[in-house]
């Protein structure tokens, strides 16, 4: 059945006119790329929820909000990281040089010193909402690629199939006869494109969907710690009045 499908393929592939042969041409590039793009960005989302889960964990675990930044880890360039580190920057630039000293060298009773107002923390929340507004832009990259080749696909094969049946209808009124034997060959040559879109559409849905479905729960977890941080942030450092 299998060899029976394809075999039906190739033949109509190569009884089509050039326009259906380099529609097909495109679909193919396209759903190579599409394939390349859907590895790359499911590696992508494993690897920053792998760090997402781990950061996290090692961060809300520690005495201090500051532990993990003090610590000096190796950065690894993660989302969750990226909000974290961008998040505290701000928050010691805040702090006089001396209490800023005392904070990254967790000398003691700096954190009785270092208090901020309100409004200070306020800019330390705005900053670490932009950051991480930027950082699931970055995440979405390559999800409108996979979604415009998924849409264009049978549209293309779409119009392939019409221009074939424009040129079979055409050649029938040139030869002035219009039997089976005539028409058949070319209308199943002109229904190839859009069997080819079809097949790169349907599979090419079910792989964007499980990305959107892996891409908000990943987003989800990056705002619930960014919440978390500031929540941390605001219990630790928020002691002076306005």
């Amino acid at each position: 059945m299998v060899e029976f499908f394809a075999s039906s393929l190739v033949d109509g592939f190569f009884k089509s006119s050039f326009m259906g042969k380099g529609i097909v041409l495109v679909q193919l590039a396209s759903s190579i790329v599409m394939v390349a793009a859907v590895i790359g960005k499911w590696r992508q989302l494993a690897a920053a929820a792998l760090m997402t889960r781990r950061i996290g964990r090692d961060v809300m675990g520690g005495r201090e909000v500051l532990e993990y930044y003090t610590a000096r880890h190796d950065s690894q360039h993660s989302a969750i990281e990226n909000v974290y580190i961008a998040t505290c920057e701000r928050l010691l630039k805040l702090f006089t040089p001396d209490i800023r000293t005392m904070l990254v060298g967790r000398q003691s009773g700096a954190g009785a010193i270092a208090a901020l107002t309100a409004n200070e923390i306020g800019l330390v929340k705005a900053l670490c909402e932009h950051v991480l507004e930027e950082e699931e832009i970055r995440l979405e990259k390559g999800m409108g690629l996979i979604s415009t080749v998924v849409a264009l696909a049978p549209m293309l094969g779409l119009l392939g199939t019409v221009w074939g049946v424009l040129d079979a209808f055409a050649d029938m009124g040139a030869a002035g006869t219009a039997t089976i034997a005539t028409m058949a060959p070319a209308i199943s040559s002109a229904l190839v494109t859009t069997v080819v879109g079809l097949l790169i559409a349907i599979p090419g849905v079910a792989l964007h969907s499980n990305l959107s479905s892996k891409l908000r729960d990943l987003m989800s977890d990056l705002e619930g710690f960014a919440d978390d941080l500031m929540g941390r942030i605001a219990l630790e450092f928020q002691g002076r009045s306005a």
